[in-house]
């Protein structure tokens, strides 16, 4: 990974069981890319609000450039981008980067469909080939909040990620929170990755991982704002069974939000395959 800082949780890992961990290496990244917009002050949430209704030139500039840092990695999870809409210029936003990223597999979420005037979705690129998909809606005050169970390998012996945008209200984060938990421990073998709207040591946060066998995140990776970040609320979790090799922030300031990204180690049983097809096409349930 280039152009990141460093930081100590990288060390926080299960280097004492390195035969438990000989298997493959990933790449994950978690970015919300609000939409194509940029962000660099926070008077431009007021002033460049018609951005988010109407299509402007530089957000394909800004996809291009999202997808050349995407391309590094292995799996991609993408919050508050659009299906294809009059905003996006009718363009599917996940399937534009799967394309310009060179990514063969890709499956959009929508979560607000706004019709023709947007369509909020959550998004995966992979280079993998996921073996199920599942949609889930969580549970919250106002409908339009969801996640993305991506499953990878054979069904005993799964790796399972699931990708989340949590709502802004602290009541509905922690419904939300507790319906992750019963899903993280279904599984051996989890990654969380998202937007959490909430720092690493918030209340949402410390019922988690009291719920679920999750490596705690620093709060030192700071993401929000992106201009001059001060919060740590976009996170990647992953299970206990899992090792980490580094998680980084990425200087990548096109979105309000910094993207994360992060480079684990799969215990040795655990395999996942890479697709040799070129094809482009959607994952389904």
């Amino acid at each position: 990974m280039s152009n990141m800082q460093t930081n100590a949780l990288a060390a926080r890992t299960l280097a004492d069981e390195p035969e438990l961990h000989t298997g493959q290496r990933l790449k994950l990244i978690s970015y919300n890319i609000q939409v194509g917009i940029t962000s660099t002050r926070y008077h431009h949430y007021l002033t460049q609000s018609w951005k988010h209704l109407l299509p402007h030139a530089q957000r394909m500039e800004n996809l291009d450039r999202i997808a050349r840092l995407v391309n590094e990695f292995d799996v991609v999870a993408l919050q508050e981008a659009d299906a294809g809409s009059f905003r996006s210029s009718f363009i599917n936003q996940i399937e534009f980067l799967a394309r310009r990223g060179e990514f063969p597999h890709w499956y959009s979420q929508t979560n607000r469909n706004l019709g023709k005037l947007a369509q909020h979705s959550n998004g995966l690129l992979s280079r993998y080939a996921p073996a199920h998909i599942f949609e889930h809606r969580l549970p919250g005050l106002i409908p339009g909040r969801g996640l993305i169970e991506v499953h990878y390998g054979s069904s005993s012996n799964a790796l399972v990620l699931l990708m989340v945008h949590l709502a802004l209200s602290k009541r509905a984060r922690l419904r939300q929170i507790h319906y992750i938990a019963r899903l993280v421990n279904r599984y051996p073998y989890v990654v969380v990755m998202g937007d959490f709207n909430c720092h690493a040591r918030s209340e949402e946060m410390e019922i988690l991982l009291d719920q679920a066998p999750l490596h705690r995140p620093s709060d030192n990776l700071l993401t929000f704002p992106s201009w001059r970040p001060k919060l740590s609320i976009d996170h990647v979790l992953v299970s206990s069974s899992l090792r980490i090799n580094d998680v980084q922030v990425l200087q990548h300031p096109v979105s309000d939000h910094l993207p994360i990204g992060v480079d684990i180690t799969l215990p040795a049983g655990v395999v996942i395959s890479r697709d040799n097809e070129l094809d482009l096409r959607r994952v389904g349930t």
